[in-house]
């Protein structure tokens, strides 16, 4: 799924709030500098696992920011059209870059269709994501809303592709009839796994790195999405609608037969690799969402509004995989989300609105973590 539409979707309701930071005199570093300068002005005073941050991409919504398997690098989406670009594409970036408007990063996907869910490789020579483009080379419809109430589209053209840091594909991993995107891989560096509409439900399945050995893991009705492995490849964390009542089952079909779902009501879900041992880890209401594992393997980091009366603000929180400890990490007035780790575990890369001058871009910032 196209989480950055996410954002888009969830900053409709943030018109009416503006954010309380102001973009600092300096806040702008070009990438052919090789600057690295922190701002500690962008940390807010509660949040006391950041030590340091930098911004990194100033202007358009940028998400989704995946490290290599060393750390050199990131990949990760914009709709910039300051980048000469219609919808989302992938973008690549070293550890150390920030990017204006005007110096783009090199886009490492085609520039057609609509691009989700870029990830590195193991051997940090390819990605991984899912692209339309052989559907149709324009960029699709993104509705909304439908009947009032905020809507993702999923499109059944999107197919999971190999590409290499130039841009090349080099090979195609799913040719089934439906949506097959959000894909991630394993740290152990054998398995992705990815949501697919394969079954007539948007379920979770694994396959090899090469596109063989596809194994269903989730079986409920409900989007299952957005998934995770572990640090060591042993389980994996995945958000949820799993719709219960008889209307709602019957909304959430009729909504799945014309491509699409509602994102406003999530829980996440933890399981073994395989699928096994599947228990619900939060209960908390509204939309909880685009789940990491911390680097210990014993703590999830998480975006959620269940605080939130109005839908917004977004913070992320953290919560032990016995489902205890609920702990709030950030302390934004409108949107943080998609938290991810590097694989040393010192930084924590993830989205916000933070600094953006009480406008509606979404930017990439790069906290160095401690716990």
């Amino acid at each position: 799924m196209n989480r950055i539409i996410a954002v888009l979707i969830l900053l409709v309701t943030f018109s009416s709030c503006k954010n309380d930071r102001s973009k600092t005199s300096d806040g702008t570093v070009e990438t052919t500098s090789g600057a690295t300068k922190k701002y500690d002005s962008l940390i807010y005073p509660e949040e006391v696992h950041f030590k340091s941050m930098r911004q990194v991409t100033y202007g358009g919504d940028n998400a989704e920011a995946y490290w290599s398997f060393d750390d050199k690098q990131l990949v990760f989406q914009s709709n910039n059209t300051k980048w000469d670009v219609e919808c989302d594409q992938m973008f690549l970036m070293d550890a150390n870059q920030t990017f204006t408007d005007s110096i783009a990063p090199p886009m490492v996907s085609t520039g057609k269709g609509r691009t989700t869910c870029s990830y590195f490789m193991p051997d940090n020579k390819h990605i991984i994501y899912a692209s339309t483009h052989l559907g149709d080379e324009e960029c699709p419809d993104t509705p909304l809303k439908k009947n009032g109430k905020y809507i993702w589209p999923i499109y059944d053209s999107y197919d999971i592709f190999v590409a290499d840091l130039e841009g090349n594909i080099v090979s195609q991993l799913t040719n089934e009839v439906g949506y097959d995107a959000e894909p991630t891989v394993s740290p152990k560096g054998d398995k992705i796994v990815f949501t697919s509409t394969r079954s007539g439900d948007l379920e979770l399945y694994t396959m090899n790195l090469d596109g063989s050995d596809v194994k269903q893991i989730t079986h409920e009705l409900g989007y299952d999405g957005g998934a995770f492995f572990s640090p060591d490849g042993s389980k994996l964390i995945f958000r949820s609608s799993r719709p219960k009542t008889e209307a709602e089952i019957k909304e959430y079909k009729e909504l799945l037969a014309e491509g699409l779902v509602q994102p406003t009501q999530m829980e996440l879900y933890i399981c073994n690799a395989d699928g096994s041992d599947l228990r619900q880890l939060t209960d908390l209401g509204n939309a909880n969402w685009s789940p990491f594992f911390h680097p210990s393997g014993e703590k999830i980091l998480f975006s959620s509004n269940f605080e939130s009366e109005r839908g917004f603000p977004f913070n992320l929180y953290m919560i032990d995989i016995d489902g205890k400890n609920l702990k709030r990490v950030t302390h934004s007035t409108t949107f943080d989300a998609f938290p991810v780790f590097s694989n040393d575990g010192k930084y924590l890369a993830f989205s916000s609105n933070r600094n953006n001058g009480g406008g509606r871009d979404t930017n990439l910032f790069i906290a160095e973590w401690q716990d």
